[in-house]
């Protein structure tokens, strides 16, 4: 038995017989060169975001409230990514605070002195207006897509006779790599390239020799950090959603092994994988929010420099 089958990609799919009839095929369905089982699941779950994207931006045009079951769902998710991820984890650049001040005097001297329901007027306005455009959410577009792509590649898994791209390391690796270069550009468009790459190493007042020596070795350690960490961002994703279709394999693979013992094992793997399957469903949410979360770290870091 090979726990790992279920997770591992190929060129070849297995599909229900009636599915295969229709191909000419008895036991699987082999994709043409160089085609893989992930590489279509990928685009199945780009279409699926894009769907879900464009269902919602039809929806709430011109303000109106978003209506059913279905869509409400996925208004939640991206207003919670927006509200509890993007906007407390990058919060407003360094640059963006002077401008907000300097409204915030604007609308003071507006008021004339007319008293505190004319400041307060004026408050609640500017509330709103950070409100509705906040300095974070340049970069939510970037990280909607890292969270509901992620999500989707996840959920797939559960499906049967499907997989999760997300639990092969090339996968997670090209979107670390992605991140990465994201980060790279939203740190350079605040500080400039030379800013940016200048503003790994925090400021220190160090005497010109010692500065001359340390600072280029910390600025090695810090870069090094930097790719460590998307490094380990592309790992974690694809160990949590490896292992848990593993062990899924492996539950189901004690019934082939029950022999005469098949009336007790057969219930307790059914059992067994029904509540990892629960697990499976949970975590495949989780590791979206954590990659969205860790996502707008690395671009809180990278432009609100040390």
């Amino acid at each position: 038995m090979d726990p790992f089958h279920h997770v591992r990609d190929g060129s070849e799919w297995e599909l229900p017989q009636f599915v295969l009839n229709l191909f000419g095929r008895d036991k699987q369905f082999v994709l043409p060169y160089p085609l893989t089982k992930y590489m279509v699941l990928q685009v199945v779950a780009a279409v699926l975001a894009f769907l879900v994207f464009r269902g919602l931006s039809q929806r709430v045009a011109g303000g109106k409230p978003v209506k059913g079951v279905f869509w409400n769902f996925w208004e939640m998710l991206a207003l919670y990514v927006r509200d509890e991820i993007v906007r407390p984890s990058i919060g407003i650049p360094h640059d963006d605070h002077g401008d907000h001040a300097h409204d915030g005097h604007d609308h003071a001297a507006d008021g004339h002195g007319h008293g505190d329901s004319v400041k307060e007027g004026h408050s609640a306005e500017a509330h709103a207006a950070v409100e509705v455009g906040h300095p974070a959410d340049k970069y939510l577009p970037f990280v909607w897509s890292v969270f509901f792509y992620v999500l989707f590649c996840n959920l797939l898994g559960a499906l049967p006779l499907m997989g999760s791209p997300t639990a092969n390391i090339n996968v997670t690796a090209v979107l670390a790599l992605m991140v990465f270069i994201h980060v790279v550009m939203y740190g350079s468009q605040k500080s400039g390239f030379g800013g940016y790459l200048k503003s790994l190493v925090p400021h220190m007042d160090l005497p010109g020799p010692i500065a001359v020596l340390l600072l280029p070795m910390i600025w090695v350690i810090e870069a090094g950090g930097l790719l460590i960490k998307h490094g380990v961002l592309a790992i974690r994703l694809f160990a949590n959603i490896m292992a848990g279709h593993t062990v899924l394999g492996v539950f189901l693979g004690f019934i082939a092994l029950a022999g005469s013992l098949w009336p007790v094992v057969i219930p307790a793997s059914i059992l067994g994988q029904v509540g990892i399957g629960m697990l499976e469903l949970f975590v495949a949410f989780l590791q979206a929010y954590v990659f969205a979360l860790l996502t707008s770290l690395f671009i809180s870091a990278a432009v609100n420099p040390h």
